[in-house]
């Protein structure tokens, strides 16, 4: 049965802390009408600092689409083929050996995908199956992985690479000045990461059921704006209360495999904001202590869309706190609004 290897994590050097975006938003918008209350959402974020492919007064800047795209390629490019290598050793494989790229990116566009970039460079075979994701934004993470899974139950000896590069940054807008916007840019950070979903052996979750909710007519909440700037990225003001209507999704998933949802070892959450823990600990009546991974990776890196869960289960596998036959869910959540689920048990080697 397919079972997801530790993650390999990756986050860019240039760093801005959550009182110098606090100070930013200052100076930048002194005269906005509701920079107030845009200060006072930054400050509840739980963001202590973000990691950024460029310095601050270079993001500040819009060069134009074409530019930023230039740089989306560079820096996958120079950023991932590590990020690639650490997740197969510690899936103990080689490139040769994986049958399947999942890619991942909501912040930049490239045709062909990265995928075929890596096979080349990378020693993938030339029969590497490919499967861009590009507009799932924070949710493909989960989608990834269940797609893996999807790929294992049809082909059981089948290895799988799953890669999600975000660089947030590349999306700031300076002319975006709605609550949503200046939120979103105190929110979200750079960050690359990689799995293998092995379909034989391996040590981590083993992928037992997944499934995928949607709530109907949100698909407005989340959205780009795709306009000459790029992507402009689109937040309702109702998205923080998404968790009451998907939580009983999340419960019958669970349900489906006979388990209890709100009685598992673990939870790896896509954390796009402290409310997002904080009403998931209250409809599924977990304690808030179970989603620390996920707060902690809120904490230190931001928002990192689609790579969020998978740096919250590589802090679950730093703790070394799962044990073999641990059972425990993972979920991402995004725009749609989807909520992409996956059911696993902790796998200790030789299992």
């Amino acid at each position: 049965m397919a079972v997801l290897c530790k993650p390999a994590i990756a986050v860019p050097d240039h760093v801005i802390t959550n009182e110098e975006t606090l100070e930013l938003a200052r100076r930048l918008h002194g005269g906005h009408p509701q920079l107030e209350l845009a200060l006072r959402l930054i400050e509840h974020t739980g963001v202590q600092k973000r990691h950024l492919i460029q310095p601050i007064d270079v993001v500040l800047k819009h060069p134009g689409l074409e530019a930023r795209s230039i740089v989306y390629e560079a820096e996958s490019k120079a950023r991932v083929p590590d990020v690639v290598r650490r997740a197969l050793d510690q899936a103990q494989l080689e490139p040769q050996q994986i049958d399947l790229i999942i890619y991942v990116s909501c912040t930049g566009f490239m045709m062909p995908s990265l995928t075929a970039w890596l096979i080349n460079r990378m020693g993938f075979r030339s029969e590497t199956r490919q499967m861009p994701i590009a507009q799932l934004g924070c949710a493909a993470g989960g989608a990834a992985v269940n797609r893996a899974h999807d790929f294992c139950m049809a082909y059981p000896d089948a290895n799988v690479l799953i890669v999600a590069c975000e660089f947030c940054s590349l999306c700031y807008q300076p002319t975006d000045l709605g609550v949503g916007s200046l939120l979103s840019n105190g929110l979200f950070g750079d960050g690359i990461a990689a799995a293998v979903v092995r379909g034989e052996g391996g040590t981590g979750i083993r992928l037992e059921r997944n499934g995928s909710y949607l709530i109907p007519n949100t698909e407005d909440w989340i959205s780009y704006a795709v306009r000459s700037t790029g992507f402009h990225f689109q937040l309702d003001k109702r998205v923080p209360g998404t968790m009451e209507p998907l939580s009983p999704a999340l419960r019958a998933v669970a349900e489906q495999h006979q388990w209890n949802v709100g009685k598992l070892d673990f939870y790896i959450i896509h954390a796009g904001g402290p409310r997002i823990l904080d009403d998931l600990s209250h409809f599924l009546d977990v304690p808030p202590e179970a989603f620390r991974f996920s707060r902690a990776t809120l904490t230190e890196y931001g928002n990192i869309a689609s790579a969020v869960v998978l740096d919250a289960l590589a802090r679950m596998f730093d703790e070394q706190s799962a044990l073999d036959g641990h059972q425990g869910l993972l979920a991402g959540f995004g725009p749609g609004i989807t909520a992409e689920i996956a059911l696993g048990t902790w796998a200790a080697p030789d299992t």
